[in-house]
């Protein structure tokens, strides 16, 4: 499982970011095709893509509003049993560029008691079914509907696309981009013995285990497991258009300072370039994509240890051959 895989260049390139002391796997596509490479652990090894999953969701809200399933101003009520509650009345649209007045996490989840328990023990901090999750959900309290982000949000998004096609989240992530896409290793285990062979375990900056972050209520924002070859398959099909719901890259409102948003993608300027990207953590895992749009170039960069990979993942993109870490 360990060694060294892939194009000689990336390799290099991921060495230096990780110094062989946790697995790191890396993609860079364009228009000539993409190279990928692993470094610690085979080609075919599977990752927490954490937030990266929020992008995804994007992309099957994108999707459901050009099928007509849903509408911007659909309600969660209209397909959640929330329609008695003030999280009921949030819409699709508001949910899908972080404006719904929902917190991050609810109250009642115990925040900071799970936070605690994964720094001391590596325990997974989610977990719950959907039913779970929509007992939370009818406890929360509105906030402004102001740039906030929501990985509450973002699991009722999903959740309710899934209702509007009469499916699973899970189903529905298989059904319109892992099978179309071919992408053989994009999938969400609901609990620990879902996961596949291959599947890594992610480790803190010192290398301490991590619990993996399965639940069928996380899926929508964080739940997606893949190896860096699907990954790539998916990047090159957001870049020639061939992925269902790619009107959720193209930004639509301001988001943070310097940033706009589309369904879940944040676009912003790195020197001359518009880079359009997702990243994610999960307890011991990072991700980045990253996308030039203008010149059909992309780049994911998946590690297995809660270390950043954002500033490789933007030099990869950017074409800084400089120092990866």
């Amino acid at each position: 499982m360990g060694g060294d895989h892939g194009d000689e260049w990336l390799v290099g390139r991921l060495r230096a970011l990780t110094g062989g002391r946790f697995p790191v796997a890396g993609a860079v596509v364009g228009p000539g095709g993409a190279v990928t490479a692993s470094v610690g652990a085979g080609l075919g090894a599977d990752y927490e893509i954490g937030s990266v999953s929020k992008g995804v969701t994007g992309l099957l809200y994108a999707d459901a509003l050009e099928r007509g399933e849903v509408t911007a101003g659909t309600a969660l009520g209209a397909l959640l049993p929330l329609a008695d509650v003030p999280a009921g009345a949030v819409t699709l649209g508001a949910l899908a560029t972080h404006r719904s007045g929902l917190p991050r996490v609810p109250a009642s989840a115990r925040p900071w008691r799970r936070t605690f328990a994964l720094w001391r023990h590596g325990t997974n901090p989610y977990g719950e079914d959907v039913a779970g999750l929509i007992d939370q959900a009818r406890s929360v309290r509105l906030g402004p509907p102001r740039p906030r982000y929501s990985n509450l949000g973002f699991e009722l998004l999903g959740h309710a696309l899934a209702a509007a096609a009469g499916t699973s989240y899970e189903e529905l992530v298989a059904d319109r981009i892992g099978r179309p896409l071919g992408l053989d290793r994009f999938y969400l285990p609901a609990d620990p013995s879902g996961l596949r062979p291959g599947a890594l375990t992610g480790t803190t900056r010192r290398g301490r285990p991590r619990e993996p972050w399965t639940g069928e209520a996380l899926g929508p924002a964080g739940g997606i497991r893949a190896d860096i070859g699907s990954m790539a398959r998916l990047t090159a099909a957001l870049l020639d258009g061939t992925a269902p719901g790619t009107a959720a890259l193209d930004p639509v409102a301001p988001f943070s300072a310097g940033t706009r948003i589309g369904a879940a993608w944040i676009t912003l300027r790195v020197r001359d370039l518009a880079v359009t990207m997702h990243n994610g953590g999960t307890g011991g895992f990072r991700s980045w994509l990253g996308l030039d749009r203008a010149s059909g170039t992309g780049v994911v960069v998946l590690a297995a240890a809660s270390v950043s990979v954002d500033r490789p993942g933007f030099a990869l993109l950017t074409g800084d051959r400089g120092g990866a870490a």
